[in-house]
């Protein structure tokens, strides 16, 4: 039997360098507060969660900085591209962030930015810790000789 596609569920941003200068120690999924004209413009695909971060402040935990593109046909009701948006978590989860993020100095990344089965928005943060220079070219040389690895097995099995 096919797997079916869910025409809902599809990833609008993607935030593919966290996983080079972060290294990630746990994930989460998380809500957002969109306004409709937020939503409208995340469904044509146009955003971006590159340069952005989440912050716990006065209890509540915010995305800040992230991009979203305006939508025209809103006209006057449209939104901000750059405001900052609240994200929706647990009371544990947000104490569990505040505590990661006071005491032992993580730092929260979107990771991916989505719509779920459900057809609502959701982000994934990650708790991660900054890498130093030695770390990124360790990771970089791992990745070439997976490359490389592959490569090799590949040409052997022909």
């Amino acid at each position: 039997m096919a797997v079916k596609h869910d025409p809902n569920s599809k990833v609008i941003a993607e935030n593919r360098r966290a996983r080079f200068d972060y290294a990630i120690e746990s994930d989460l999924e998380a809500g957002i507060m969109l306004l409709g004209s937020e939503v409208k413009s995340l469904r044509k695909g146009q955003s971006n969660i590159a340069e952005s971060y989440a912050s716990v402040e006065g209890g509540e935990l915010w995305l800040i900085n992230s991009y979203i593109a305006p939508y025209m046909q809103a006209g006057v009701f449209g939104h901000e591209e750059r405001r900052r948006r609240k994200l929706l978590v647990s009371r544990k989860e947000l104490s569990r962030l505040w505590q990661a993020v006071g005491r032992e100095g993580m730092t929260l990344v979107p990771l991916v930015m989505y719509f779920n089965d459900k057809g609502m928005a959701k982000l994934k943060i990650g708790v991660a810790k900054g890498k130093k220079l030695a770390d990124k070219r360790a990771t970089e040389a791992k990745r070439d000789w997976d490359r490389q690895k592959s490569r090799i097995m590949k040409q052997g099995h022909q």
